[in-house]
Parts: C-alpha cells; sequence; structure tokens
C-alpha cells in the first residue's frame, strides 16, 4: 500500500472482539483503583508472579526480585540461552501525587490540615476542592509498619484542598497559573472538630489533638512516627467507564499503571517463550528515576547479572545486554480535541488507534532522547503486522513546544536496542486521566507479541 494511514480501532472490530476489550479493560480498572501507591502496584504484582510460581530461586526458571517494596524485577528463561539476549518490558509505578511533609498536621482558624510536598510534574490548580484519599505506611521506631488507606470504602471520609472562592479571587485570576496557585497552600483539610477537655485547663491545638487522637486509636500511632512516613495524598474512589459509550477509561495514575498492568499480564501471559523475558516496574520515573528504586540505580543490573550467572555462567554481560531487546512501556499524549493546535497533527497520536510507538522523546533538538534505530523500528513493524496488531507511530507535541523523558535512556547505556510505546492518554498527570478501551487491550496484545517474537 503506497499511503500510509492510521484507523481506528473499533473501525476494524467487530462485537466479540469488543467484548474481549470491555472486558479487559475492567480487570484493568480494578487493578489502577485498588493499586494506588508505587507499593501497592509492586505487591499487587508480586502477588500474581508468585501464584504463577515465580519465587526467589533461579531453579525453576522463573524468578522474582522486589527493592524496598517499591520496584519489582521478574524474569522467565527461554527456550534459547540467554547469553542470545532477552526480550525486556520496562514501566513505571509511581504517578503524580501529593506527599505529606514529614511534620504535617498543623491548625488554624478552626480546621486541621496537613501539610504537602507534589511530586512529580502537576498542573496545582487540578487537586483543589476535590475529594481526596491517603494511602500509604507509617513506619514505628520499633520497626513495625503499619498501612494507611482512608478515603476509599463507601463509609469513609475524604479530604480536600479548600479553594479560594471567586468573590475574593479578583487579584488571583489575573495573575498566571505559577504566581496564583502555591505549592505551601496545597494543604490538605483532615479535621475540624476540637478534642473536648473538662475542667478549667483548656487544650493547645485541641483540633489538631483530636486528629492525633483518632490516628492513635485507629492506627496505634502518635505524631513523631510520621516523622518515619510515606502518605500520600490521591484521588478518592474508583476508574470509571467515561462517555455513553463506555469507550473510555477515567481514573487516577494511568500514567503509567497502565503499561504496568498490560505488561504484567502479557509477562504472565506467554509462558513458553522463544527468548528469556523480563519484566521490571522502576519507581521514581516521575521524578528523573532517581533514588534506590529508580532506573539510575543499579537494581536492573544486579539482577540481570544474577539470572546469568544463575543460567549462563559463561556469559558476559557485555554479550547478553548487545543481544537484548528492549521496550520503555510508558503512555503517550493523544491529540486532545480542544487543544489541537499544540500537536503537529501529522506526527501525533490519536486516541483509540492503538499502541504508539515514539521513536525518540527529550525536548528540543532531541536532547535527552535514546530515538530508535531504524532497523529496530522496522523489526517491530514487522511482528506487529504479521499479528495483525493495530498501532502508530508518534511524536509528543510540536517541536520548541514541549517535550519529555522516559526510563528508555537507562536501558540504552547498555547497548540494547529501545523503544518507548504504550497507549495515549488525554489529560495526562491530571487526577482523572482518560485512555481507550482499545489502546489497553491491544498494547498487552502488543507486549505479548513482543515477548513471543522470535
Amino acid at each position: 500500500m503506497l499511503k500510509y494511514e492510521v484507523k481506528s480501532v473499533w473501525e476494524q472490530t467487530d462485537a466479540k472482539k469488543q467484548k474481549l476489550m470491555h472486558d479487559f479493560a475492567k480487570k484493568y480498572m480494578k487493578f489502577i483503583s485498588e493499586n494506588k501507591t508505587e507499593r501497592e502496584c509492586v505487591a499487587a504484582a508480586l502477588k500474581r508472579l508468585r501464584e504463577a510460581g515465580f519465587c526467589s530461586d533461579f531453579e525453576n526458571g522463573k524468578y522474582v526480585a522486589v527493592l524496598h517494596n517499591k520496584s519489582l524485577f521478574a524474569i522467565r528463561k527461554g527456550k534459547k540461552d540467554i547469553a542470545e539476549g532477552f526480550r525486556l518490558i520496562t514501566a513505571h509505578s509511581d504517578s503524580p501525587r501529593l506527599d505529606f511533609k514529614q511534620n504535617p498536621i498543623l491548625e488554624s482558624v478552626g480546621i486541621a490540615q496537613a501539610k504537602t510536598h507534589y511530586y512529580g510534574g502537576i498542573l496545582k490548580y487540578q487537586w483543589l476542592a476535590r475529594p481526596l484519599a491517603l494511602h500509604g505506611v507509617v513506619v514505628k521506631k520499633n520497626g513495625e509498619t503499619v498501612k494507611i488507606v482512608i478515603g476509599e470504602k463507601a463509609g469513609d471520609p475524604v479530604f480536600t484542598i479548600s479553594d479560594l472562592l471567586p468573590h475574593l479571587a479578583k487579584e488571583h485570576v489575573a495573575q498566571t497559573v505559577t504566581k496564583a496557585f502555591e505549592a505551601e497552600k496545597l494543604n490538605v483539610v483532615i479535621g475540624h472538630i476540637p478534642l473536648s477537655k473538662k475542667g478549667k485547663d483548656k487544650q493547645e491545638n485541641p483540633i489538631k489533638m483530636q486528629v492525633l487522637q483518632l490516628l492513635h486509636k485507629e492506627f496505634g500511632i502518635v505524631e513523631e512516627d510520621l516523622l518515619s512516613a510515606e502518605i500520600q495524598v490521591v484521588p478518592a474512589g474508583e476508574a470509571r467507564f467515561v462517555g455513553l459509550d463506555s469507550g473510555l477509561v477515567g481514573g487516577y495514575g494511568q500514567d503509567d499503571r497502565i503499561c504496568v498492568y498490560t505488561a504484567l499480564e502479557a509477562f504472565l501471559e506467554v509462558e513458553n517463550p522463544e527468548y528469556t523475558t523480563a519484566l521490571m516496574l522502576w519507581d521514581k520515573e516521575e521524578i528523573g528515576s532517581e533514588g534506590t528504586t529508580g532506573a539510575s540505580s543499579r537494581f536492573f543490573e544486579y539482577c540481570v547479572q544474577d539470572s546469568i550467572r544463575a543460567w549462563s555462567a559463561d556469559s558476559t554481560m557485555r554479550t547478553v545486554m548487545l543481544a537484548s531487546k528492549a521496550i520503555s512501556a510508558d503512555v503517550h499524549a493523544a491529540i486532545d480535541p480542544d487543544w489541537q493546535e499544540l500537536h503537529e497533527k501529522q506526527n501525533s497520536s490519536t486516541i483509540g488507534h492503538g499502541p504508539t510507538l515514539c521513536k525518540f522523546t527529550g525536548s528540543g533538538g532531541k536532547y535527552g532522547a535514546n530515538d530508535a534505530h531504524p532497523e529496530y523500528v522496522a523489526w517491530l513493524r514487522n511482528i506487529f503486522s504479521e499479528k495483525e496488531i493495530p498501532w502508530q507511530m508518534a511524536a509528543l507535541g510540536k517541536v520548541d513546544h514541549g517535550g519529555g523523558g522516559t526510563v528508555a535512556l537507562f536501558l540504552a547505556v547498555y547497548g540494547m536496542n529501545t523503544i518507548d510505546m504504550g497507549p495515549s492518554l488525554l489529560g495526562m498527570h491530571s487526577p482523572f486521566e482518560l485512555s481507550s478501551v482499545a489502546d489497553i487491550y491491544y498494547t498487552k496484545e502488543a507486549y505479548k507479541v513482543f515477548y513471543s517474537a522470535e
């Protein structure tokens, strides 16, 4: 065919296939509704892998390792020796959010609040005047870990950040978004009723004390325990179908848990691969992949070295990595119907048209990009074409109008062929992102083809 054309997946699928797509989307929605932090995602993935026979012993050919409950590596031995390379899909389980500061609780003018520090790239105004939930862990001095989830059950209270009423916002509406919405004012409302105390002595900060008493009663923690806590503020509530036709999924954290889920499912479904297959779930991608659980750490490298030592002791890390192929599984920005002018349409993705391959990310003159080689792109085109997987190729926005990065750079340093691939989203990094039911399903199918390819 002389002309290149991308078509809607919906126009290429029948009712039977579309039911499969919706059934898969329901399972995905349950996953992102129940797992709103990287710890929760890793725990859920580890449970699935353990049920499938993965363990900390290489002998059965199915190995899994977890670092600090936030990053996970799993590998399945293939028919071919690992010396001939492996197939790797990586995704990140962290998402933009608000984190409690270590000394968070304050009281003022009849309200108790928790001070926060935002994590990752957010538009601050999107987090105001909406129901929020608390997810996290508190580690006591004695090492006991207490899990906290408040705001998700039907009877739970929720939390919020109050917004300025329009009657007093005349100066603020004239300011830039950056100046109008201050990070230090992203304080979460957590209480209002003062702790009653009989007698002559009035309780100092009675509302704060009531909050602390409630936390102690429910979780057995005191204020000092918050110094060794990791409490995240996330949107409350479940993911939902969006639109009269239920063709879209709306929910928090789809960047990048949509790729966590689809990659995990694909990894588990390909049970007898030709090449060794691996899955890597990272933390800290949204803040530059730093830290012990980010892609810049050596955890992935240690796990690969252990795998080579167990399954092909005479091989070298260099030989294995240079023979391997990888997908940096991350989402892409679909053309927004209301902001089409920010996209270069001929090289942008359209939601519902299949998973998106992104040859390079970065910004400006491709700074910070991996930029996949044409030979690798051609190989992917071929394997997807053979299995009739719909897909598209896109770049992120107009040149010099933005950009972004992924973990692809951290894989490319080993010399392995690497490219970014995942579904496209509307409202990326917002508290309620949108994805297509069609793209979710075919992203999983594309990852399966990648894992299965010879």
